[in-house]
């Protein structure tokens, strides 16, 4: 059963039906199911198929592509000096192929392990591309799990693959919707609280989700699959960036510098705290981490263009930081034992805010407001002398002058409004207007699992109160 990715595949058929050759990059982190999408969608159309080799030479892939390109055509194939006859001998191979009601894919995928810089893999796919693929009834596929590197070698190159992509795919993770449908899929019927918590953990990564089993509770699948001995998620840490940035150290370091601040950092600040050397590295590795979707970069409001912050979104990281990596030694039921501390009770809180922070279309749905246009925004005003700091980690601003100011809870029952906790909401309400000087109208909405008891101190005070069966609703498109 193949669970969501509609728009995706929609792009892919779209692509078999037009009446002239197309080129799809298809970018997302490893583990999203890019590779998995393309066989699905094209199993019955892909007429060639290579696969880089992480630290392969470039001669090493030519041969690679010799033994592919062997077994397709049942006969001896001569080892190509260079891309320049590979690609040479991939036309020859296609031509009897190809068929004028037929679409014929090549499918190209790891291909930052493929296109060695030395190799001339890329100046020779362009001109594969422009002097015979593009007059032919193709589909070329290029997939790679280093998104920035694709988008800047092949979507905005300015040789000979500029402004050749046709179409373009970034493959997120699962929703929560998907993630219920996917395990609902395999006879797993967990509460969309319980779901949750394990999105939490997982975030919505097939992959990883392949391991949960029904006949245990999400503790105990939390418990083997990440605190197991040799189970999935007890090492994927260091090979999932190990993958993406090779040898260096500095992606780690600020990874734990976001997972140790409850608020998004800016660059000078990631540098500072995390004891980094400034330079373009530090900016590169932001944007490999941001296009890579493991963190988040976002504007605080009120300020346009500088000021940009940072936080880590990637529900795996966070947790293999925050629980995996420091009781790497402990027994069994680890998870049962720290589920009950107050560090489980933190993480839960950043945890559950940026699950929200992904499900906007779904926020924006459940307000009634959802072909609004809306940008989403932070708040950060730091203490001085003469007055108090304020801090919202996430606000909407939406284009008929309506600004949400969100609070989020992750609570296992409905939450009640104290009296003391009813005041600190007012305050913050008129300290975020008159700190930012807004003129529009401003509104307390609170997202929580199972909403709020409506009693004396909510009346007047939260306008929107948010559920979690609403976060679980499908996308639409307005």
């Amino acid at each position: 059963m193949f669970i969501g990715r509609k728009e995706e595949q929609n792009i892919l058929l779209k692509a078999l039906e037009s009446k002239k050759a197309e080129m799809i990059a298809i970018v997302g982190r490893r583990r999203v199911g890019k590779t998995f999408l393309v066989n699905s969608v094209y199993e019955k159309h892909i007429v060639f198929k290579q696969t880089g080799v992480r630290h392969a030479s470039p001669e090493q892939q030519l041969r690679t592509f010799r033994n592919t390109l062997q077994l397709l055509s049942g006969k001896e194939v001569e080892q190509p000096k260079d891309w320049l006859d590979a690609f040479f001998q991939l036309r020859l191979h296609l031509k009897p192929l190809l068929k004028k009601d037929r679409k014929a894919v090549l499918f190209f995928d790891e291909l930052s392990w493929l296109a060695d810089p030395a190799s001339g893999f890329l100046d020779f796919l362009g001109h594969f591309w422009n002097d015979w693929a593009e007059q032919q009834n193709l589909v070329i596929v290029l997939c790679g799990s280093v998104s920035s590197w694709i988008i800047k070698k092949v979507i905005n190159d300015k040789g000979g693959l500029h402004n050749r992509v046709t179409k373009y795919i970034h493959l997120k993770p699962f929703t929560l919707a998907e993630t219920e449908t996917y395990l609902t899929s395999r006879h797993i019927n967990f509460p969309r609280y319980d779901i949750t918590q394990l999105y939490m953990v997982m975030g919505g990564i097939p992959l990883y989700l392949e391991a949960v089993v029904p006949e245990e509770s999400v503790i105990q699948n939390v418990d083997r699959i990440c605190f197991g001995e040799n189970e999935l998620l007890k090492n994927e840490f260091s090979r999932l960036y190990e993958e993406l940035f090779d040898d260096s150290p500095y992606p780690f370091e600020i990874l734990r510098t976001l997972s140790q601040n409850s608020k998004g950092l800016s660059r000078t600040e990631i540098i500072a705290n995390g004891k980094v050397p400034n330079g373009g590295s530090v900016t590169r590795i932001l944007e490999d981490l941001v296009q890579s979707d493991f963190i988040m970069a976002y504007q605080p409001f009120g300020k346009k263009k500088k000021g940009k912050l940072y936080r880590l979104t990637n529900e795996y990281s966070l947790f293999y930081l925050q629980f995996i990596e420091p009781n790497a030694s402990g027994e069994t039921k680890t998870w049962q034992q720290l589920s009950q501390t107050q560090a489980f009770k933190i993480w839960c809180g950043y945890a559950f805010e940026g699950i929200c922070m992904k499900h906007v279309p779904q926020i924006k749905q459940a307000l009634g407001v959802g072909g609004v246009y809306t940008t989403s925004f932070s708040f950060l005003k730091k203490a001085t002398e003469e007055e108090k700091g304020l801090q919202i980690d996430m606000i909407m601003e939406r284009a008929d002058r309506v600004i949400h100011l969100f609070e989020i809870k992750f609570y296992n029952s409905e939450f009640t409004l104290t009296k003391d906790y009813a005041e600190r909401l007012r305050q913050r309400l008129w300290a975020f207007m008159r700190l930012s000087k807004t003129k529009k109208r401003v509104t307390t909405t609170m997202i929580t699992p199972f909403g709020i008891k409506h009693n004396m101190h909510s009346l007047g005070l939260v306008e929107h109160s948010l559920v979690l069966d609403e976060l679980f609703a499908p996308e639409k498109k307005y």
